[in-house]
């Protein structure tokens, strides 16, 4: 079993920046793949970006790739979402995940465990 719990959103104005983080329970977690996804109204849930249980593997997705940035403190149980250049099309509630795997993946299904979700809200 794996509690995760995300915080770090806000308003934000379009050009500014947030860090996410989510912070996981467990001994485990240096060896799980995890991935942060968002949600904004009347949409699907959309992936964002994962990484590696070491950290040396990320992948994003296209609409954040250059703006935002993952990485991971294993000593810490926690991921990060560095989201800089924010867009008003960046609004949604995000959410981090994690899945039995050293390695991530783009597919929600893919993950056994979700946070509540932050809100990021950014205005133009």
């Amino acid at each position: 079993q794996v509690q995760l719990v995300e915080s770090g959103g806000g308003l934000v104005q379009a050009g500014g920046s947030l860090r996410l983080s989510c912070a996981a329970s467990g001994r485990t977690f240096s060896s799980l793949g995890m991935g942060w996804f968002r949600q904004a109204p009347g949409k699907e849930r959309e992936f964002v970006a994962t990484i590696s249980a070491t950290g040396g593997t990320t992948y994003y997705a296209d609409s954040v790739k250059g703006r935002f940035t993952i990485s991971r403190d294993n000593a810490k149980n926690t991921v990060y979402l560095q989201m800089n250049s924010l867009k008003p099309e960046d609004t949604a509630v995000y959410y981090c995940a994690v899945r039995h795997s050293l390695i991530g993946t783009s597919l929600p299904d893919h993950y056994g465990y979700w946070g509540q979700g932050t809100q990021v809200t950014v205005s133009s």
